[in-house]
Parts: structure tokens; C-alpha cells; sequence
């Protein structure tokens, strides 16, 4: 993985997981994680798609979850230090363009398409089954945050970018 990007994907991950939690029960949230780490990760390998990208967020910070926390309802005022701290990891871009691939596996199919050859594949392709096609057991864990019109104020935010950055890539691979 990139320089940088972990902060970001884990960071992002956790604002997804808090923002729309899991189904009650340990497994359920192990696999609401895995799904929420699958959709940042190629967000944030699509939104930074190489080491100098990925380097550059690292010098500069990627914005934090100030926005999506308004946009979600949440109270960001009253969090202590540490909370705050992995908040400002949070890609806002990343984060909408998550919520759009988990809603979305035709999108999520065609994220992944246009990773192939990536500085962040490489030779070796990367699995993301749970994001492309969850069993039932996935859907069952994540259901608020797979559900299209709960993250629809997130996904709207920059779903359009992403669907100009694929239509770009499906161009430039003719």
C-alpha cells in the first residue's frame, strides 16, 4: 500500500462504521468493518493513485470529518483529543465515494476495473468480494451503511467526481 494512505483508509473506516453501525453482535461488526475498509480502500487507491499522491495527502492532510459529521447529524463538539485526532484522517472525497461503491456493485465492479495496473495492484490482483458481491451474512452486518437512501447525503457529495474519474479511465483504457 502506498505511503500514506493506511492513516487515510483506517481513518475513513471508522467514520463509515460509526456513522452508519453495524447489526448487533462481535461478527456482525467484523464484517461491517471489512466491507468499510474494502470501499475506502479502492476509494482512496482511485482518489490518490499514486505514491506521490498518496505522499502528498501525507504532507498536507486529507480535510477531516467536519462536513460528513454536519451532513450525518453528529456532534463533533464534544469529543475529547484522541477522538478528534484520527477524525482529521478522514478523506471527506474517500468517504462519499465509499458510500457509493457499497450502494452500488456495478459501480464498486467497474472502481475496481479501472485499479487494474495501478501502482496500488501492481501484478497481483486484490480481492474486494465483499464489496462487489456480499453474501447475505455481509448484508445482514451492514445494513445501515448499505442501505442506498441512509448514505445517499454522503454518496451525492462527490459521486459524480468518481463517476467522471471511471468514465475517464474506460475512456483512456479504448
Amino acid at each position: 500500500m502506498s505511503v500514506g494512505l493506511p492513516s487515510v483508509i483506517a481513518a475513513t473506516t471508522q467514520w463509515l462504521i460509526r456513522a452508519y453501525p453495524p447489526a448487533s453482535g462481535a461478527l456482525n461488526a467484523v464484517l461491517a468493518e471489512a466491507q468499510a475498509r474494502q470501499a475506502a480502500t479502492v476509494a482512496a487507491w482511485l482518489r490518490y493513485p499514486t505514491a506521490v499522491d498518496a505522499s502528498l495527502v501525507t504532507l498536507v492532510g486529507p480535510g477531516g470529518a467536519g462536513r460528513l459529521d454536519w451532513l450525518v447529524g453528529a456532534d463533533a463538539g464534544e469529543l475529547d483529543a484522541d477522538e478528534h485526532a484520527w477524525r482529521t484522517w478522514v478523506d471527506e472525497v474517500v468517504a462519499s465515494w465509499a458510500a457509493s461503491l457499497l450502494t452500488d456493485p456495478a459501480l464498486a465492479a467497474a472502481a475496481i476495473a479501472a485499479l487494474t495496473g495501478s501502482e496500488h495492484m501492481g501484478a497481483s490482483p486484490v480481492e474486494f468480494r465483499r464489496l462487489t458481491d456480499p453474501d447475505a451474512y455481509e448484508r445482514n452486518a451492514a445494513p445501515l451503511l448499505r442501505h442506498p437512501d441512509l448514505v445517499l447525503p454522503v454518496a451525492r457529495l462527490h459521486r459524480a467526481g468518481l463517476v467522471e474519474r471511471l468514465q475517464a479511465d474506460a475512456v483512456g483504457a479504448d
